[in-house]
C-alpha cells in the first residue's frame, strides 16, 4: 500500500491538535496513523475522538463482542491498517488467535458461540447490505438488551468509516505475525 497522504511532519499541526494526537497513543506506542491522518482535518479530530471515546469507553457491549465486530469489520472491508490495530486489542479482550483466525473464514467455519456467530454475520450483513436480516437480529435481541442492539451497527459504523479512510489514504498497516487473512467467502 503507498501512502497517498503523508503523515503530518512536526510543526504541520498546530500545537493543541498535535497534543491530542499524542493523547490517543496506547502506553509505550505512537499514535494509530489514522489519528495522525486526522489532524490534517483539524475541525473534525476533535469531536470524532469525543465520539470514538464514547463508543470505546461508555459501550455497553463486552469488549470481547466489539472486537468481534471491530476485526470481521476489517476483514470485510479489506483494511489491513484496521485488522492489526486491532489484532492485539482483540487478544487482550480474550479472543485466542484460532478465533482471530476465523474471523477470515466463513461463520459457519469457525466453532463460534451461536451469539458470536450472529455478531459476525450482523457484521457482514450490515457491510453488505447495510442492515441485519430478521434471522441474524432475533439471535442477537435473545442475547442482548436495547442499548446493546443499538451499539451493534454503530461498532460496525465506526470501523468501516475507519477502514475507508486507512484504505483511500492508502495507510499501511504496521508489520505483524498476525497479518489480514485472504477474503475466501
Amino acid at each position: 500500500m503507498t501512502w497517498r497522504i503523508p503523515l503530518p511532519e512536526p510543526g504541520e499541526i498546530s500545537p493543541d491538535v498535535a497534543q491530542l494526537v499524542a493523547l490517543t497513543a496506547p502506553p509505550g506506542r505512537e499514535p494509530a496513523r489514522t489519528m495522525a491522518m486526522l489532524a490534517r482535518q483539524p475541525d473534525l479530530f476533535a469531536p470524532f475522538l469525543g465520539w470514538a471515546a464514547a463508543l470505546a469507553l461508555n459501550g455497553v457491549l463486552p469488549h470481547r463482542d466489539h472486537e468481534l465486530l471491530a476485526l470481521r469489520t476489517a476483514w470485510r472491508c479489506g483494511s489491513e491498517f484496521e485488522w492489526v490495530e486491532h489484532v492485539e486489542l482483540a487478544r487482550g479482550a480474550g479472543i485466542t488467535d484460532d478465533e482471530i483466525a476465523g474471523l477470515g473464514r466463513a461463520v459457519d467455519d469457525a466453532g463460534w458461540a451461536p451469539h458470536e456467530a450472529a455478531l459476525v454475520r450482523a457484521a457482514d450483513e450490515l457491510c453488505h447490505a447495510h442492515t441485519v436480516t430478521d434471522d441474524t437480529w432475533d439471535v442477537l435481541a435473545a442475547r442482548y438488551d436495547a442499548p446493546a442492539l443499538v451499539e451493534i451497527p454503530l461498532v460496525v459504523g465506526q470501523y468501516a468509516m475507519l477502514s475507508m479512510m486507512a484504505n483511500a489514504l492508502g495507510i499501511p498497516g504496521q508489520p505483524t505475525d498476525n497479518p489480514l487473512p485472504r477474503r475466501e467467502v
